[in-house]
């Protein structure tokens, strides 16, 4: 069936459903989504980086009279608080699927359970208590925002990389980024200091973590995986912001 919006139209909705998506702004119901809607999605996918650093960062250089590490928890609470936990929670639900010792049918069906196990517990807590402490190393003030502009641009290269591992998924309908477009709206973080080193150690890592979800579940990623990878591009970009800093 032929789209009848205007271009103009399909782009406006992609960038709409890329924020409702991956973020939980209030912004208002445009209508339903139609077939090709989600991968014309994921060439703004950075935009949404753009709102969830943005938000972090201003929490973080909010004056207020706060102990650092209660400004970074504060600041951790931000960042799962406007992305609706989405990617946690894959991150979470994919470590209790990849790191159990099951087959890699058995693995896609653990995915597919909303209890959280001791590999999922585990490495969610490892996960906040490392971006709690990155969040209160004195990072630049744009730390945050390079980190998530620049995990939601890397997140399309395993996507158009490998094959969904549920044809039904979100994340199959999410395939085929628009890896280009997007590069060029994620160009002004890419620009400033610092940025291609973070981009480098989170793109090392995110396709190595990729790779090894990749042979746990028979080929292919899933929504969830998309998550986790999303999660470690973070955290790598953070770090590679705090690599060599003094010690607080």
């Amino acid at each position: 069936m032929t789209d009848p919006r205007p271009r103009w139209r399909r782009q406006l909705d992609a960038a709409h459903l890329a924020l409702t998506f991956l973020t939980t702004l209030p912004l208002p119901h445009v209508g339903e989504v139609r077939a090709g809607d989600f991968a014309r999605a994921s060439a703004y996918y950075p935009l949404a980086g753009y709102a969830v650093g943005g938000l972090v960062a201003f929490s973080l250089w909010l004056p207020l009279p706060l102990p650092d590490g209660v400004r970074a928890a504060l600041a951790v609470g931000a960042w799962l608080a406007v992305t609706g936990m989405l990617h946690f929670d894959g991150l979470v639900d994919s470590a209790d699927a990849l790191f159990a010792v099951k087959s890699p049918a058995r693995r896609l069906e653990i995915l597919r359970d909303v209890h959280v196990g001791a590999f999922g517990l585990a490495t969610g807590v490892l996960a906040l208590l490392i971006l709690w402490s990155l969040l209160g190393a004195g990072l630049p003030a744009f730390a945050p925002l390079v980190a998530a502009v620049v995990a939601r641009l890397l997140v399309l290269v395993p996507m158009n990389l490998y094959p969904a591992a549920r044809e039904e998924s979100l994340g199959a309908r999410s395939r085929e980024g628009r890896w280009g477009a997007a590069l060029l709206l994620a160009l002004p973080a890419l620009l400033l200091p610092g940025a291609w080193v973070a981009a480098l150690a989170a793109l090392a890592g995110v396709l190595l973590a990729a790779r090894f979800a990749a042979s746990r579940l028979g080929g292919g990623l899933s929504g969830d995986v998309y998550g986790l990878l999303i999660v470690t591009g973070e955290l790598l970009a953070l770090g590679a912001f705090a690599w060599g800093r003094p010690p607080c």
